[in-house]
Order: C-alpha cells, then structure tokens, then sequence
C-alpha cells in the first residue's frame, strides 16, 4: 500500500521552488501544489496521489522551459510525497543546515574509526613490541574476518533500528564521498604512505577487489528487494541507480538526466558507447499474472503488454524529438532502445517453472525489434555470473 507524505519542510522547499522560477506557469502549478498541502485534512498537512500528481505537472512544465533545477527538485519532491524517498535525503540536497549536519556525522565516524584503529594498534604492540606493518596488517585482516560472525540477534538484546536510523543507512548508501586537497603541512609519514599506495603495482588490483566486493554488496541488496513481496517500483529503482553493470557491458554509464522529451521521464537512462541511448523500465517483482493460460497456450499477461506499451511510447517521443535532444544534449535517440524489467517466476499465482517464463519471454521477445522484455531472476542471474567471471581465481584453482 502507498504511503503518501507530506511535510512542512516539503512545503517551505516548494516556496523556495517558487522563488527560484521566472515562468509563471510553473510559479501557478506550484501554487496549485501548495494548495493542496494547505487543505485542510485530518493530518497537518495535505498529502495523497493528487499532490503526487501535481508536483509530477510542475516538473513537466519546467521541463518545457529548460528550468532543469526545478525538474530535479520537484522529481525528488514527488518521490517523498509518494513515499518513495525519506526526509532526510531531500534535507541533505536542499537545506544547508541538515547537510552540514549529516557532513558533521560522517566526520565523527570517520575520526571515531581512526581512533577505533588507533586502539586496535596499541592492543597489537602491547603484546608484541617488535610488530611490524606487515603484522599490522594481518592484525587488521583477521579483525576483518572476524566480521563474518556477527550478527543481529532474535531476542530482545539484538539491534534496532529506529526510523531514522533506517533512513541514515538510505543516505549513506546514495551519497558520495568526496576527499578533499590534505591541509599542509603534510607528515612525511603520511605522504610516504599515500605514495607507496599509488605507486604501488598491486594497486590496480586492489582497486579491482574493492570494486567487485561493492558489486556484491549492490547484488545483494537488489536480491533481497526483489524478495520483498511489498517492494516498490521506487525501492528497485533506488538499488539499480547507478548500477549500469547490473544490465551487462555494452554501456558506458548511467545518464543524469532522465527526462529528454514530455511526459517521458525515464527510470534507468543508460549510454551506449556509439552515444545512442538506452532506455531501462523498472516494474515492479512482485506481479501475479506475469504469465496466463489461455486455450492450453502460456502466454504474457496484461502488465506485461502494458509496461511494452509504456516503452514503445517513450522510445516514439524519443524519436520524434531526435534532432532537438542531439543538438543540445548530444545523445542519439533515433537508434534507441529499451529494456522492460518486470516479475519474478516466484510470486506467479500459477505453478509456472522459470523454464516455462524464459520460453515465453523468449517467443515475445523475437517478435520485437527495439525492445526486450526480462525478468527481475533474468537480470539477476546474468548479474551474478558477470561477477563470477570477473572475480580473480582462487590460488588453489591457479595451481591445478
């Protein structure tokens, strides 16, 4: 069930939206949004699918006018007030006090895990003087692999997360950590040892390993989305954001902009390497009639043709605005293309065995010329054996 938000903090960022246009079409479908946050309801504050509705307009019309910071911050807006997005993460981009809080947080734990390190050392020298850096740093491995048994207990002394906790771990797993220019002077120490790192031969794999270990970690958490039967459109989205590997190599990355064209604002927008682009649809997993019996034959349901119908349109307008958005954003729709993410075989209402799903798809998907249409185990599974192949041999199988 949606839970729609609304809040005064959306209410005073939507006055400040105002202020920021020079288009009064957009200042009046902003207003339009106000007045429904100011209604009077049995909560404070406005709220349902009709304010969802309206800040989705505001963002249409400030496309047409190229206000591209008010089209950003109203999809952020709508995606809170449909219950998608946290409060928090709307503070962080757009109320400097709340940021510079959350940067204050993220400075204490990094210094707490400094001194945390700090301590770990001086227990390591008590006992062994002589330690080396090169015991050090086996003293930090077995730390780290002692990881690997702690866990969340069932009773009452296991951890709970309060909701903004929970909406932390949402945050630092969107942000982006940025390392800034080291004040001088600058230990010799120090400088030694960000050297030795850089120059280091091994540091091309070392930045591999860390790379596939943040891979798995992304897997992960899309997995146990997708095995969430109440999970959103929003929440899978939210896991394949910036994960472009998760739909195979042929892509250089994942575009900022989602919206090129009117009433076409894109889940995944991804660029192929000869500069056309391609479109990513997200559905939901959890869809019942993925597939339907009919006259003996298993054919798509009608969220399936839906969704294709949904692409079909987006990849049309694409091509009908193809000159404008090659002129000023450099990208070519005319040979664009989409993929359709949608179900999984394990919430089909009907015993249908993933052989029976992929054999369907497959005959749909060879009547299509633009489009592919797979599932949410399809991408999964391809995702996992790209991460199979990339992963460096184990010493025991090199040595076979």
């Amino acid at each position: 069930m949606t839970t729609y938000r609304s809040s005064f903090t959306l209410r005073r960022l939507l006055e400040e939206t105002r202020e920021l246009t020079v288009h009064e079409d957009v200042g009046h479908q902003i207003d339009a949004a106000l007045k429904i946050i100011d209604e009077p309801s049995s909560v404070r504050y406005g709220r349902g699918k009709p304010l969802v509705l309206a800040l989705e307009q505001v963002g249409r019309i400030a496309f047409r006018h190229e206000e591209w910071e008010i089209v950003d911050r109203v999809q952020r807006f709508a995606d809170y007030a449909a219950g998608e997005l946290p409060l928090s993460i709307l503070e962080m981009h757009y109320d400097n006090g709340a940021r510079s809080r959350q940067e204050q947080f993220m400075r204490s734990m990094a210094s707490l895990g400094a001194q945390q390190a700090v301590s770990a050392l001086d227990v390591l020298c008590e006992g062994h003087p002589d330690a080396t850096a090169s015991d050090a740093r086996e003293f930090f491995r077995g730390i780290a692999r002692s990881m690997d048994s702690v866990s969340i207990g069932s009773g009452d002394g296991g951890v709970r997360l309060s909701p903004q906790d929970a909406d932390r771990l949402l945050w630092i797993g969107r942000m982006e950590l940025v390392v800034r220019d080291l004040q001088s002077p600058v230990s010799s120490e120090t400088a030694d040892l960000l050297d030795d790192l850089l120059t280091n031969p091994e540091a091309g794999a070392l930045a591999q390993l860390v790379e596939l270990r943040s891979r798995r970690v992304s897997l992960d958490a899309l997995r146990a989305v997708v095995d969430e039967p109440t999970s959103s459109e929003g929440a899978l989205h939210a896991c394949l954001k910036s994960q472009d590997w998760i739909f195979g190599g042929a892509y250089v990355g994942e575009l900022v902009r989602r919206q090129y064209a009117p009433d076409a604002i894109l889940d995944i927008p991804l660029l192929r390497g000869d500069g056309s682009l391609h479109v990513i649809e997200l559905k939901r997993a959890n869809i019942k009639d993925l597939l339907v019996r009919r006259s003996g034959h298993v054919m798509l349901g009608a969220s399936v043709h839906h969704a294709v119908s949904q692409a079909e349109n987006y990849l049309r307008t694409l091509d009908e605005a193809h000159g404008r958005i090659l002129a000023e954003h450099g990208i070519e729709t005319r040979r664009a293309s989409a993929t359709v993410v949608i179900g999984h075989p394990k919430y089909l209402h009907a015993n249908y065995s993933s052989d029976e799903v992929a054999d369907t798809l497959r005959t749909y998907n060879s009547h299509l010329a633009r489009l592919e249409v797979i599932t949410y185990e399809m991408l999964l599974d391809s995702a996992t054996r790209m991460l199979a192949l990339s992963s460096p041999e184990k010493p025991d199988s090199q040595s076979k």
